[in-house]
């Protein structure tokens, strides 16, 4: 579970990763263990992103920006009246991060949360509730560009448990922002 290369802390941490790999579930246990709040990209959708999810149809690029402006501005304002959050978001290609760190206006730290599409689709389907069929992870994982090594983010593989996975990545942000506060 650890990075593979060097992760800068940030106030703002987004779990990011194709539909079902768990991104609410470790996100809002993460939050809890850092005690921010946590926020749901799914929740700064317009309706008709919604609407078209729903009857099974991939959003385009234009349909994303005003979502991805949205959430990054909603990044950056909990994180200035709380000191931090954390948010679900899929995140799955390079151009969607760059524009919420721009969008946010600060530096982002990425949570990729990843597995095999089995696993993954087993998970789906097991779920209720939620808008994403599972017809529609094929173009998810079509659509996914995995962070780059130049990319602020940690690798986490989506086996253990939702707690272990929590536990981990506040582990591994503790050590890296001690790290970083003791050469400062």
């Amino acid at each position: 579970m650890a990075a593979d290369h060097a992760i800068h802390p940030s106030r703002l941490i987004v779990v990011m990763g194709v539909a079902g790999c768990g991104k609410s579930s470790v996100g809002t246990a993460l939050a809890e263990k850092l005690e921010k709040p946590f926020i749901d990209a799914d929740d700064y959708h317009p309706p008709a992103n919604v609407a078209k999810m729903s009857r099974g149809i991939p959003l385009t690029d234009q349909d994303r920006w005003p979502w991805l402006d949205n959430l990054g501005a909603a990044l950056r304002a909990h994180a200035d009246s709380t000191g931090g959050v954390v948010a679900a978001c899929s995140a799955l290609r390079r151009s969607y991060r760059e524009r919420l760190v721009t969008a946010a206006g600060e530096p982002i730290l990425f949570v990729f949360l990843h597995g095999t599409q089995e696993l993954i689709a087993q998970r789906m389907a097991a779920r209720t509730g939620h808008f994403m069929p599972t017809g529609l992870l094929d173009s998810q994982f079509a659509t996914l560009e995995a962070p780059g090594s130049d990319e602020n983010h940690l690798n986490i593989d989506i086996g253990p448990s939702v707690p272990t996975l929590a536990e981990s990545i506040h582990n591994q942000l503790n050590r890296r922002w001690k790290l970083e506060n003791e050469t400062d």
